[in-house]
């Protein structure tokens, strides 16, 4: 079967979701680039986008086409070249048009798992529970007789475990998108020794096609992405227990959160990021790595108190953050959440004396939007880390201890055979999670 053969019907489930959706445009795009090649002119080309809502469907359908409107607009030059044979077509807006029209006759929305029965490739986008993606991909392999190959995006259920729930003999690999799909740029493929050489071959050709970064990942529970990002928030939480010691708990969280922020020069705080994540997610995450690590305990009580008052973060529909650790105005953090009292704490009534507790930041340390840009950034980055390491404020010292911390996180990763190498964990870090440098450098010892 080539590369189209394996494109002419795809499934995606989930797709009504914040992840299936984009993985749904961008299976859209690619499958229309390739219809739209002369000799595929007689080919029937479908996808199916499958979600249990029925209610959800009309809102993908209309998020989908204004996608494909804003893609269509930025190639219209190649579009002029695959629609030259239709004379019809003259102006732009035209040949626009008809491109969208194209790619959103191919998607036939359904909440029917059948409709996948006679599907060649499946993605898969739905929760992070093993029990019900080995449900949906053997209720689909023993009714396709086509022996369809399915590429989940879990970001942290072991491929192998999958593989044989679903007794697919080697026919599902991770294709771990990140969040959201049509814009961040990095893919994790997580392959098993029993997948065939052709599968391997066929998810980088359409990683490539749909302008990826491909970063592999041996099959080790929350491989590079989760693996270090699940290990930092823990390694965040336990910092922030030791300084509650002497200080209120919410003015530690505020503490850790500005450190991983202001101090490693990220794009967001660590509990910031964990709301954005969902810290529903994140403790789910945790267990479902946990039972793969017996030498570790990937757990926080503290995600469990605040959890069990209520608190869930995440984003609504539109994008903007839901409040979790922390409350949100305008998409900045404005207070503290107090798991002892369940009430969130103004940021306003206690920063003086937590900022002062800090102390002042080195002129070197850069604010994360001015260093992504910046063309030496690795060379500027260590600058604010040598300031740290002459400083004596409770702010640099916690901010050396947390880069280093996060260096050998990154290091274990590589020595425990998740990542093949540290220049894929930075790759993970500086592409899925827009960090400015890679934890894995010389510039924190």
């Amino acid at each position: 079967m080539t590369y189209t053969d394996r494109l002419t019907n795809v499934s995606v489930l989930g797709s009504a979701g914040k992840m299936g959706s984009g993985i749904l445009l961008l299976a859209a795009l690619e499958v229309a680039d390739q219809m739209l090649k002369p000799e595929n002119k007689d080919r029937h080309f479908v996808i199916n986008a499958i979600d249990v809502s029925s209610a959800a469907l009309p809102g993908l359908m209309k998020y989908i086409r204004a996608q494909v409107l804003k893609a269509a607009e930025k190639k219209v030059v190649l579009l002029r070249g695959l629609y030259a044979h239709r004379a019809e077509l003259i102006e732009n807006s035209e040949i626009i048009d008809a491109y969208v029209d194209d790619v959103m006759g191919l998607i036939r929305p359904s909440t029917r798992l059948e409709v996948a029965y006679e599907s060649t490739l499946v993605f898969e986008a739905v929760s992070e529970n093993e029990a019900l993606k080995v449900k949906l991909f053997s209720q689909i392999n023993e009714n396709n007789a086509l022996q369809p190959w399915f590429f989940t995006n879990t970001s942290s259920v072991p491929i192998a475990g999958l593989d044989k729930g679903a007794n697919l003999s080697g026919r599902v690999l991770g294709f771990h998108f990140y969040n959201p799909p049509a814009v961040q740029k990095l893919v994790e493929v997580i392959t098993i020794a029993a997948n065939p050489s052709e599968m391997k071959e066929f998810a980088l050709q359409l990683a490539k096609n749909m302008r990826k970064v491909v970063v592999p990942s041996n099959d080790i529970a929350g491989f590079i992405g989760n693996g270090h990002f699940m290990r930092d928030a823990l390694f965040a939480l336990g910092e922030a227990k030791i300084l509650s010691a002497s200080m209120p708990m919410h003015e530690a969280l505020y503490i850790v959160n500005k450190v991983s922020q202001d101090y490693l020069m990220r794009p967001m705080g660590i509990f910031q990021l964990i709301d954005y994540v969902g810290v529903d997610v994140v403790r789910f995450i945790m267990s479902v790595m946990n039972p793969h690590m017996p030498a570790e305990d990937l757990h926080s009580d503290e995600l469990d108190r605040m959890f069990e008052k209520g608190i869930k973060g995440g984003q609504f529909s539109d994008g903007s953050q839901k409040d979790g650790i922390l409350k949100y105005e305008k998409g900045k953090p404005v207070a503290v959440f107090n798991s002892d009292t369940g009430e969130y704490i103004p940021i306003s009534s206690f920063a003086a004396t937590a900022d002062a507790w800090l102390g002042p930041l080195p002129e070197s340390t850069m604010p994360w939007k001015n260093l992504v840009k910046a063309p030496d950034k690795d060379s500027l980055a260590a600058l604010a880390f040598e300031a740290y390491r002459t400083s004596g404020t409770n702010g640099a010292q916690l901010a050396l201890s947390y880069a280093r911390r996060s260096r050998e996180i990154g290091l274990n990763l590589v020595n425990t055979g998740v990542a093949h190498s540290a220049a894929d964990v930075n790759t993970v870090l500086l592409t899925g999670f827009f960090h400015a440098y890679g934890p894995v450098n010389e510039f924190v010892l």
